[in-house]
């Protein structure tokens, strides 16, 4: 396996890891962002076991002692596998996540205390770049799931949303809808629940000009229409689910 690195807008840089053995014959893409600034900002670790690779790769573009912010969409192996690793390469390098998070995983689960992020609280990264926190709760899964918009790009980093299948290019204006409609039907790998397609809406209004997937190509091009037809895919499988849109189960 390799990582490879590429810019995919003004100081952002997808790095990606494309692994052939998962869901063959298309394989699957594990993809962390770096964010520059006085305080870089990584969003995914990547899986502990990729830590190597990752970090191979971060040294290509910073030292990575530099790292002053790990962040990540939810608790699991490919956003955070690595965030131990992390924080021992970079010892002025801190956690930052949305309080659920914090409080049902991170606070016992990390080297070093987080800092809990309230849903639209910002981080300034210095030379222009800040980043935004949303809470966006079991969308597409995990209680304590959330995003980061990255306000002088518009960079929306994604998380799960739009995965997809495939080593993509790293950065798209092509259809990045259909093959996360593709991927949802062969792992259903979100947690449907009444307020997906709101919650998603609600990141349309963000307008976003970039979209950072995790597992996908980087996507350039009218963010909130892409984020609005898969809101609209999603309250097609709630309804088909007896689940009544916007309202309680």
């Amino acid at each position: 396996m390799e990582t490879k690195v590429s810019e995919i807008a003004n100081g952002i840089y997808r790095l990606s890891t494309f692994v052939p053995q998962i869901a063959p014959p298309a394989g699957f893409a594990f993809n962390q962002f770096l964010i520059l600034g006085d305080e870089p900002l990584l969003f995914h670790t990547g899986l502990r076991k990729m830590f190597p690779l990752t970090r191979d790769a971060v040294s290509r573009i910073i030292p990575p002692e530099r790292l002053r912010w790990i962040a990540f969409g939810h608790y699991e192996a490919d956003e955070c596998g690595a965030m131990n690793e992390w924080l021992a390469v970079a010892p002025q390098a801190q956690l930052a996540h949305g309080q659920t998070g914090c409080l049902v995983s991170l606070n016992d689960m990390a080297d070093r205390p987080p800092r809990v992020l309230a849903d639209g609280e910002t981080i300034d990264l210095g030379k222009g770049k800040r980043v935004r926190y949303l809470d966006t709760p079991h969308t597409p899964h995990g209680w304590d799931a959330g995003v980061m918009y990255e306000e002088s790009t518009g960079t929306l980093l994604c998380g799960d949303l739009f995965t997809q299948l495939g080593d993509c290019p790293p950065l798209t204006d092509g259809d990045i809808v259909g093959p996360a409609i593709a991927a949802e039907d062969l792992f259903k790998y979100s947690a449907l629940n009444p307020d997906m397609g709101t919650t998603i809406r609600a990141l349309s209004k963000l307008a976003p000009r970039t979209l950072a997937l995790m597992h996908g190509p980087s996507f350039a091009g009218d963010g909130a229409a892409a984020l609005r037809a898969l809101a609209d895919d999603y309250d097609r499988r709630v309804a088909d689910h007896g689940i009544v849109v916007g309202k309680a189960a």
